[in-house]
């Protein structure tokens, strides 16, 4: 008797042992689910998050892409503006070259026709002068010669507001620019290289040479 009941308090003893080793696991095992289960929510928030994040950043680069199509695509009507005015442009410019051009065309033209017209007329000058150069001096009081030295003054007039001016030759040093030597002299009246004397008289129409000074040039 008495070691059956050693052998049944051993077994209540055991099993004491074995019902509080379970209530220790018990008791241990809630507390690690409950970690568990706030780390797995903690990390199902990251996630949320780094999704929203990556779905922010994908509506913002798919709007940034709409924004750059309306950017390089033009209204149609804007664009033809854009070319009508360019072309309105590029068109007053090449007329304002056209303009330009024709003005200096017209200008030269003008020119080598001035030119022409002064080159006869400076003939008819020199027969004048010469013919008034050969009238005695108890003649040139008549009214005939008188006429005809007033016709030849307003020649002159003329000439000379069209911008057409004589070339001072007599006492002047040679310049080859305005003169042109056909006979030398030695005459110690006058330094070297100077216009003796003049033998058809040399004229410039608007400062350049249209005819040149036929002189004598001394020593």
């Amino acid at each position: 008797m008495a070691e059956m009941e050693e052998k049944k308090a051993a077994e209540e003893t055991a099993e004491a042992a074995a019902g509080q080793e379970q209530q220790t696991a018990g008791s241990e095992n809630p507390e690690q689910t409950q970690e568990e289960a706030v780390s797995e929510e903690e990390n199902k928030e990251t996630d949320e998050t780094e999704s929203s994040g990556e779905q922010d950043a994908g509506k913002k680069k798919f709007f940034d892409k709409l924004k750059d199509k309306k950017k390089d695509k033009k209204d149609p009507k804007d664009q033809q503006i854009e070319d009508l005015t360019d072309r309105i442009k590029r068109n007053m410019a090449e007329f304002d070259n056209f303009r330009k051009r024709t003005e200096k065309e017209k200008s030269a033209m003008f020119e080598m026709g001035a030119r022409a017209t002064i080159e006869k007329i400076l003939p008819i000058v020199d027969n004048f002068e010469r013919g008034l150069a050969t009238i005695p001096e108890d003649k040139k009081e008549d009214s005939f010669v008188d006429g005809m030295d007033k016709v030849y003054k307003q020649l002159i007039k003329s000439l000379e507001e069209m911008g057409v001016e004589p070339i001072e030759a007599v006492g002047k040093e040679f310049d080859p620019n305005f003169h042109n030597a056909v006979m030398h002299v030695e005459d110690e009246n006058f330094g070297e290289n100077v216009v003796a004397a003049e033998f058809q008289k040399g004229y410039t129409y608007k400062g350049t040479v249209i005819r040149h000074s036929m002189v004598q040039v001394a020593n």
